[in-house]
């Protein structure tokens, strides 16, 4: 940025012209503006190349102005960036409140006065210059369920029911309203060929996006996240996006000692959920490994896949039973849901949970806890998943964080009556996140 104060700030950009340079994190080395990056002109009558904006610190906030050098013209004036770091803000709430935008919060508004009185701020065309290249909305891609009819009816609407999808939408839409950002929600069939087609239209539509489990391939994620900042939710990090999930690893390591060690369980198997989805990779391997190195017998298959669905959990246990194929003694599952169809199933075939089979899951959405016996399961903050996310992607559209983060929230394994523990409330194991 120049040092004139009249001079328009070039907003966060993901590496078009006018890219600025991206905030840096605590220890690392300062990030290069994106390559074509167009430089700040010089202000009015100055001579020789203009210095850098100056990098934020590790608050997330615009840094002060540094103090003219020896030589220099004399900088009196504030900037729109000592306005948004004296109010503890981003840029763009400050050029929201200055243009006036009815979205803006109350207190926002209130702080970011305070701050223009105090420092003697003169507004100028840089705050609705940086407001025009702002949507302040942000696009969510989820997957819908594709179920395949079962042989009981019970799970007839489970398309309809997105529990844990659901919970997360609801953090990211609490996170975007502190913001000031809208959502822009999209639901795609991967069994569409066309899907790719509805996403990328999404993105000219948001300043932003936050994508589910599996949305995308790895080729198209790589085109798109060159062309708008891109989340993903239960993925893999790439250079070009950054991740938010949950510990797997210390979770399913936890719940796998507890069935082995504490109820002494000696064959167990696991139920999973999609083909490559990376949560599913990484619970069937830490659970695997960590059965078998207690000396326990692990079971698992192409036979024991539920796609994450009650349905896909019963049918696995029907066919089963119809192939005469002896049960273990524990089954965990993927996810909660997933649970919820196993442990119908066997009740409906005279199985007690948990007497006869122990069975758990994961993620700790709400009906785990209203389920008859309780579901024993690992917890992870699922709404907080899409708070994290959102504040995430937030900061590379508006601060220029850099992608390529890998943020992991931690786990806790909730003991109730599914595994066998008694019933009554008990305190939880905190896990440290890996």
């Amino acid at each position: 940025m120049d040092d004139d104060p009249g001079a328009t700030p070039t907003p966060p950009s993901t590496g078009g012209p006018g890219a600025t340079p991206t905030r840096t994190a605590t220890g690392a080395s300062p990030t290069r503006p994106a390559t074509g990056a167009t430089p700040t002109r010089p202000a009015t009558g100055a001579v020789g190349a203009p210095p850098a904006r100056p990098v934020a610190d590790d608050s997330g906030m615009p840094p002060a102005r540094p103090a003219a050098g020896e030589g220099d013209a004399a900088h009196t004036q504030p900037t729109i960036y000592d306005v948004a770091r004296s109010a503890g803000v981003s840029i763009a709430s400050v050029s929201r409140v200055l243009n006036d935008r009815r979205s803006t919060l109350p207190e926002t508004k209130e702080r970011v006065m305070q701050a223009v009185a105090e420092l003697g701020f003169i507004p100028d065309g840089a705050a609705r210059a940086l407001s025009g290249r702002l949507k302040e909305v942000v696009g969510v891609v989820i997957r819908r369920p594709t179920v395949t009819p079962a042989a009981i009816d019970v799970y007839a609407d489970e398309e309809e029911s997105l529990q844990f999808p659901d919970l997360i939408n609801r953090g990211i839409e609490v996170a975007a309203q502190r913001r000031d950002f809208n959502l822009l929600v999209c639901s795609v069939d991967t069994g569409d060929h066309d899907y790719s087609r509805r996403i990328f239209a999404l993105a000219r539509k948001s300043d932003g996006l936050i994508l589910h489990d599996q949305v995308l391939g790895p080729d198209q994620l790589a085109r798109l996240s060159r062309q708008v900042p891109i989340v993903t939710l239960a993925g893999v990090q790439t250079p070009t996006t950054t991740n938010v999930a949950g510990d797997n690893v210390a979770g399913m390591r936890e719940l796998a000692r507890h069935l082995v060690i504490d109820h002494g369980f000696r064959t167990l198997a696991y139920l999973s959920g999609h083909a490559g989805s990376p949560d599913d990779i990484a619970r069937h391997a830490t659970f695997g490994a960590q059965v078998t190195a207690s000396g326990a017998s692990f079971a698992d298959g192409p036979q024991w896949r539920g796609n994450y669905y009650a349905a896909g959990g019963a049918q696995v246990i029907e066919r089963l039973l119809a192939d005469g194929a002896a049960l273990p003694e524990a089954i965990a599952c993927a996810n909660d849901q997933t649970a919820l169809g196993v442990v119908h199933a066997l009740t409906r075939h005279g199985l007690d949970v948990p007497r006869g089979i122990a069975v758990t899951g994961f993620d700790d959405i709400p009906v785990a806890r209203h389920l008859r016996p309780r579901l024993t399961t690992v917890r992870q903050p699922i709404q907080q998943l899409g708070a994290t996310a959102f504040e995430a992607l937030y900061s590379m559209v508006c601060d220029g964080e850099p992608a390529g983060r890998n943020i992991t929230l931690p786990t806790s394994l909730v003991r109730r009556e599914s595994c066998g523990c008694a019933a009554g409330p008990a305190p939880a194991t905190r896990l440290a996140a890996g």
